[in-house]
């Protein structure tokens, strides 16, 4: 046996110990999993969700359901493999919300603009301009304050994350746009508000 298969094995061992641990009621020994797993989790996430802030909040979500969970857990898969198949379904959930919230409000508008009968063909053109530029949260965040004026608390709660984070998209948004000369015009540049 090669001395990489015996420290992995005792690496195994370990996990094994601390797994018996956890599922004996001694949920601090759970800091340890989170310490050998969070980074290839963490970058897992990241490569799906394709955002730091959105790898980050899935991570502590993914290691909250394993501990949740964890009584369910038998060696018939390795734990690092248990842990990636909760982080897989937890990042296609998450892309699913986000693509059918956004596909809704999409739908909602267009039935609204249909019922009200009141073409703004200018308004209208620029927007979709300006949505076009941007990735799926930053539309939506956009969407939702300065079209819908959603609080930043509101909106956490439709997009399931801090209101604070929330903040911190809305004020980098504002930043590239004006850097990017987006918000001139009176046409929409009204809609950019910064209070929460």
């Amino acid at each position: 046996m090669t001395a990489l298969n015996q420290s992995k094995e005792r690496a195994d061992i370990d996990i094994q110990s601390i797994v018996e641990q956890v599922q004996s009621g001694d949920t601090r020994a759970y800091a340890e999993i989170i310490r050998c797993f969070q980074k290839q989790i963490y970058i897992y996430c990241y490569y799906m969700l394709g955002t730091k802030e959105e790898a980050e909040d899935a991570s502590q979500d993914i290691f909250i359901k394993g501990l949740e969970n964890i009584h369910k857990f038998s060696y018939t898969v390795s734990l690092s493999a248990w842990l990636y198949k909760i982080a897989h379904h937890h990042c296609i959930d998450v892309i699913k919300a986000k693509n059918k919230g956004y596909k809704f409000w999409l739908n909602l508008k267009q039935e609204q603009v249909k019922q009200t009968q009141v073409p703004i063909p200018e308004y209208d053109e620029m927007v979709h301009r300006l949505l076009e530029n941007l990735h799926v949260d930053e539309k939506r965040i956009l969407l939702l304050h300065s079209i819908e004026e959603y609080s930043f608390d509101e909106i956490a709660a439709i997009m399931d994350m801090k209101a604070a984070t929330v903040r911190k998209k809305y004020e980098r948004l504002r930043k590239k746009l004006m850097k990017e000369n987006m918000l001139g015009g009176d046409i929409y540049g009204h809609s950019f508000k910064t209070g929460g």
